[in-house]
């Protein structure tokens, strides 16, 4: 959030999306994004782990239990209900509070499965931050659409190739001097260096004016 306010306090304006990694996911960052009008396209930090098998067979796992939207309750691998006891609050270090909805099963004693379901002495419980999950499913559909596709492609490309770069074809590995202000001199030379080849490379391609790879028709 430090940087996308300080891009708009120098540029005057706000992208109308942000596309970002997992790392920066958080019910904070989407509640800035959702009130300054910008579109998120930021990686679940559980979507490598959706995909794998282990994770769709986890049943201690709330994604992999049932939900009752009308009663508001989930129902677990053992077909017992999980309501809702009470709600708290919690604040984050910077100060955002947000709401979490705490969910209890009606009774684990004797439960075959309860070894697998949860490590609580007493009934399972879950903490669930509504307002984070409909955040989060909102940027989740939307890198799965194709604009969404195209984003992560070019973040990839852009953010991860600038590294490979700077390391493998520069040959930087460390910092040359000490002291905060040489090092931002550093990094700031080494930058303008490389923006400069990548606009020569956009000239010479005739690519000026773009700034998205396209997708790639799939054989």
């Amino acid at each position: 959030m430090p940087f996308l306010k300080q891009m708009k306090e120098k540029l005057g304006f706000n992208y109308p999306s942000v596309t970002a990694d997992s790392g920066y996911e958080s019910e904070e960052g989407y509640s800035y994004l959702r009130e300054e009008g910008q579109q998120p396209y930021i990686k679940p930090q559980t979507y490598e782990k959706w995909k794998k098998r282990s994770f769709k067979q986890d049943i201690s796992k709330r994604e992999n239990m049932g939900y009752d939207q009308e009663s508001d309750t989930y129902i677990c691998h053992a077909g017992k209900e999980l309501r809702v006891i009470y709600l708290k609050k919690q604040r984050s270090k910077s100060g955002y509070e947000s709401e979490v909805t705490v969910y209890e099963c009606e009774d684990c004693t004797g439960c075959p499965y309860k070894e697998k379901c949860t490590k609580a002495k007493g009934n399972k419980r879950l903490y669930v931050s509504k307002s984070f999950l409909e955040k989060r499913e909102e940027s989740y559909q939307n890198i799965q659409s194709e604009k969404g596709i195209k984003y992560r492609m070019n973040r990839s490309i852009q953010v991860e190739g600038a590294f490979g770069v700077l390391k493998n074809d520069y040959g930087f590995e460390r910092f040359l001097l000490r002291g905060k202000k040489k090092v931002k001199l550093e990094i700031l030379l080494l930058s303008m260096g490389y923006n400069l080849n990548k606009l020569h490379r956009k000239i010479q391609n005739e690519r000026t004016g773009r700034y998205l790879f396209d997708l790639k028709a799939s054989a």
